[in-house]
């Protein structure tokens, strides 16, 4: 599967910095649950192992989505746009997705020009984290 990943990376435009843009959406609603960054290794390992894993940049390492809140994401379809610089991953989601304990990352509107907070908190962050 090693070369058949390399084929598919390939195809890939990752940026200066060896990212690439990840939407992650929920794979039987349409729901656009979380924006993260992939590189190449993240991208390998999610292919290779049907859990998707991003790259972190405040940590500057892999980032198994659920390694510390079980929160986890089975990839369902792995789709790259049209210019090959933005990925859409199609998820089903185990619980929360936002580490604010929200459903989604996607949580503020502007209603009459101000932030609104539109979904609650459905899990306490600190338990998620175990804080």
């Amino acid at each position: 599967m090693g070369d058949a990943i390399d084929s598919l990376l390939a195809e890939i435009a990752f940026d200066g910095q060896g990212l690439v843009v990840a939407i992650a959406q929920q794979h039987d609603t349409g729901e656009i649950l979380m924006v993260a960054y992939m590189n190449r290794d993240a991208v390998r390992e999610t292919l290779a192992t049907g859990t998707v894993c991003y790259w972190s940049r405040s940590r500057m390492r892999l980032w198994r989505k659920g390694e510390s809140s079980g929160q986890s994401q089975r990839l369902v379809e792995f789709r790259v746009d049209c210019d090959g610089d933005a990925l859409l991953v199609r998820v089903d989601q185990t619980g929360v997705a936002c580490h604010t304990g929200r459903r989604d990352c996607f949580f503020r509107v502007v209603r009459d020009g101000e932030w609104v907070v539109d979904k609650p908190v459905l899990v306490d962050p600190d338990k998620l984290y175990g804080v």
